[in-house]
């Protein structure tokens, strides 16, 4: 098991939270997402998977879920 936490801009509301996570849990090997929204500003996404996740797939999946990105 392995946890990575992502920065995300563009979270609002629990309605970006719960397509941010959908996304998320869609990726291969990911077992649990936790989201700190902070709405309006940088997001904290925390994602436990069996594996490291590729960046691109994380950004990928953010796009999926809506005008979500990660912060540099």
């Amino acid at each position: 098991m392995t946890t990575q936490t992502y920065s995300v801009t563009g979270m609002t509301c629990g309605h970006c939270v719960h397509a941010v996570t959908t996304e998320l849990r869609a990726l291969a090997g990911v077992t649990g997402v936790d989201v700190d929204l902070v709405a309006g500003a940088t997001s904290t996404v925390t994602v436990t998977s069996d594996a490291p996740l590729e960046r691109d797939d994380v950004a990928a999946a953010l796009d999926e879920a809506g005008d979500y990105q990660l912060a540099s």
